[in-house]
């Protein structure tokens, strides 16, 4: 598929910045499932900008600019072909190994229900592929998806069984961990048909002789070529298109649908 992406931002800050120095993961790298045909990171500011991969493998941009700074707008705009898969990562660059996805953060801590309650899930199957899936079906049915509102955490969504899409993914990983199974949290977009072109999160887990397998507890289903893989971490704070000290909160986002047809 050809998807293309038009998401602006603005963003106000409590008080004017004399400097802000940012770090950006606002970039999709190709891999043997996506190729980035077109991609631009815009800024309204006279800017610096230096690229570069953080320890995750991620593709990164560090913005540099000099203040004052009350407001800034950030614009992403590209293209990408993306291929049909099986859930399975292809290509993509991978510096830690997979055992370093057994730890849980401070968005990931263990949740004893939860473990309990994958453990129920999954107790009787002994392929790990076809628990990762009756585990991302179950949590589907089990946690509506929010589109409205930030996140609120995997703990406390697990217990309401409502959560933004980056919930659904802690909670996801964190059933995965509690199985022993590496997990990871992925940020991105999500082309769905009649939706904007909203940025997006879902999980990863690695399966030995398999590889990372893509899940998203958000439709129950693995990710395909409606997805673009921007970038990857241990959790969302990781995997976070905007770090830094001082950053504004958002006073507007916008994005046009995400445009996919068939590629010739």
């Amino acid at each position: 598929m050809r998807l293309s992406v038009d998401h602006r931002t603005r963003y106000r800050f409590a008080f004017p910045r004399s400097r802000l120095v940012q770090l950006l993961r606002l970039t999709p790298d190709d891999d043997d499932d996506q190729t980035v045909t077109h991609w631009d990171v815009h800024v309204d500011h006279d800017a610096r900008l230096r690229t570069g991969r953080d320890g995750f493998g991620n593709r990164t941009v560090m913005l540099y600019v000099e203040g004052p700074v009350e407001t800034i707008e950030l614009t992403v705009t590209g293209e990408v072909l993306t291929s049909l898969t099986d859930g399975v990562v292809h290509g993509a660059v991978e510096p830690l190994p997979p055992a370093l996805y057994l730890r849980g953060t401070d968005l990931t801590p263990a949740i004893p229900p939860l473990a309990a309650f994958a453990a129920d899930v999954c107790g009787g199957t002994p392929d790990a592929v076809e628990r990762l899936h009756q585990l991302n079906g179950a949590l589907h049915r089990h946690c509506a998806w929010q589109t409205e509102g930030g996140p609120r955490g995997a703990s406390r969504a697990f217990e309401q069984q409502a959560g933004a899409a980056a919930d659904l993914a802690h909670i996801f990983m964190v059933a995965a961990r509690s199985l022993g199974l590496p997990a990871r949290y992925v940020s991105g977009y999500r082309a769905a048909s009649g939706d904007l072109a909203t940025p997006h999160a879902w999980a990863e887990s690695f399966v030995a002789g398999l590889g990372w397998v893509t899940f998203d507890p958000t439709t129950g289903l693995s990710a395909d070529k409606a997805y673009i893989r921007v970038a990857a971490a241990l959790d969302a704070a990781g995997a976070a298109p905007l770090a830094g000290p001082g950053w504004g909160e958002p006073v507007a986002s916008t994005a046009d649908p995400m445009q996919g047809a068939a590629q010739d």
